[in-house]
């Protein structure tokens, strides 16, 4: 699966790309919760400093955003969840230790990372901007 960088054309539909995975997988959410995270990763998609989307021939299939060896995001379009585009986005990175924040909330992304290796080294009660969203601090050697 060819993975590139992504550039400012393509953040449009890596925004709608967000917006469909979590629908499909953060159920703590309300759509309000969406709506208003929604302009605030439209604005971290342009500052980011690794951003790389995996295509195929129907386009965009998932993208991550990693900030030195943490991901800071990683969103598959929910019709391809389970084909390995996150695996294959995770290893685009390179070898060596990676850290990752997952919602306590979201169980099949504690899974995911998981299933990568990935084992839990702490806990928030709040997310990054101080809601009510733990976050649990994953990390791969």
């Amino acid at each position: 699966m060819p993975i590139r960088t992504a550039t400012t054309a393509d953040h449009p539909r890596l925004l709608r790309l967000w917006r469909a995975a979590v629908e499909a997988t953060h159920d703590f959410l309300t759509p309000a919760d969406v709506d208003a995270l929604d302009p605030q990763v439209a604005a971290y998609l342009a500052e980011v400093p690794e951003l790389l989307v995996a295509e195929s021939g129907s386009g965009i299939q998932g993208f991550i955003g990693a900030d030195g060896r943490s991901i800071e995001m990683l969103f598959v379009d929910p019709a391809v969840h389970g084909r390995g585009v996150g695996t294959a986005l995770i290893a685009a990175l390179g070898p060596g230790p990676l850290t990752v924040d997952v919602n306590e909330d979201n169980p099949s992304g504690r899974r995911f990372y998981v299933a990568r290796g990935f084992v839990e080294v702490g806990r928030s009660p709040l997310d990054g901007e101080g809601r009510p969203f733990p976050l649990l601090h994953l990390r791969r050697d």
